[in-house]
């Protein structure tokens, strides 16, 4: 029994030894993919201990285990980075990859989790005492008009449906803005201009590569409710979930899960062909989006 700890490095060489060699004392080699779905079905009672009611554990650990298996940086990653990206993600019931609520991404060996746009707008909503949240961007041409004080008044006509003029083009980004409406009637607005939402980029691990570059946009909107979240009516355990996943790149399994030490020797795995794990991990999507790993586009170390 070992509980998982990203610092030991003889453990670390363990787990990585078991990447190499089978569970069967080495007669036969077992992939990195089949060993990180043994560790993924070996701690399935700890996911399903943190998981909120409403996720369901079975189909997260196979997303996550898709997002793994066709990233092949992520496969060189250690196991216990793996795990802990995979139990933040479960902590706060968020899926990886497809639909951009969250993403695990590989800085060098190590397998980070990052919260996305749309997971950020998810967790507010969740509170239960937001009605609605939602962010945009701003573009040059478009029309914007906010006015903050005893009586806020926001108004933004996209350059595309603008009757008062015609544009070819949207312009040079100008900044993004949140509004949430509170159940209560109230609502928060928050704004911020290009230059405020780069200097936060440039605070970022991946100021100039990964999904600052790849999908530029939606790390402004992320940027911009990240901004405003302690104004938000949030509940404390999220908050303080959502804090911990942005101060870190990479969190202990020791620290992420409380309890009893945590077995990590690896479950017998059997491994499915691709076209049934294909067919079992189809689901509805949202049109693809670029980057990361949606799509089988891989993020390569240049991008780190």
């Amino acid at each position: 029994m070992a509980r998982v700890n990203g610092g030991n490095t003889a453990l670390t060489e363990r787990l990585q030894e078991r990447v190499q060699r089978g569970s069967n004392g080495g007669d036969r080699p077992q992939s990195p993919a089949q060993t990180i779905a043994a560790y993924l079905k070996k701690m399935e009672p700890q996911f399903a201990q943190v998981l909120p009611k409403h996720v369901d554990k079975d189909r997260l650990l196979r997303i996550a285990l898709t997002t793994i298996r066709t990233n092949p940086k992520l496969l060189e990653c250690t196991v216990p980075s793996l795990m802990a990206a995979v139990m933040q993600a479960a902590q706060l019931g968020l899926e990886p990859g497809l639909l951009g609520h969250c993403y695990i991404i590989p800085y060098g060996k190590e397998a980070t989790f990052v919260i996305g746009y749309k997971g950020m707008i998810d967790l507010a909503r969740r509170s239960g005492n937001i009605q609605s949240i939602n962010a945009h961007e701003v573009y040059e041409n478009d029309y914007f008009e906010l006015t903050y004080g005893l009586e806020e008044n926001l108004k933004h006509i996209p350059w595309h449906v603008r009757t008062d003029e015609h544009f070819d083009q949207p312009g040079e980004l100008r900044g993004a803005y949140m509004v949430a409406h509170f159940r209560d009637g109230g609502h928060y607005i928050h704004y911020m201009p290009k230059h405020e939402i780069e200097q936060h980029r440039k605070r970022s691990k991946a100021a100039n590569n990964g999904p600052w570059v790849t999908d530029y946009i939606e790390m402004c909107k992320k940027t911009v409710v990240r901004a405003g979240w302690k104004w938000l009516p949030i509940s404390i355990e999220i908050a303080e979930q959502v804090a911990r996943s942005d101060e870190s790149t990479h969190q202990d399994i020791g620290e992420i899960v409380e309890g009893p030490t945590i077995d990590l020797s690896p479950a017998e795995y059997s491994e499915t062909s691709a076209a049934e794990e294909s067919a079992a991990t189809q689901e509805p999507q949202e049109p693809a989006q670029t980057g990361l790993d949606i799509g089988g586009e891989i993020i390569d170390d240049s991008q780190i």
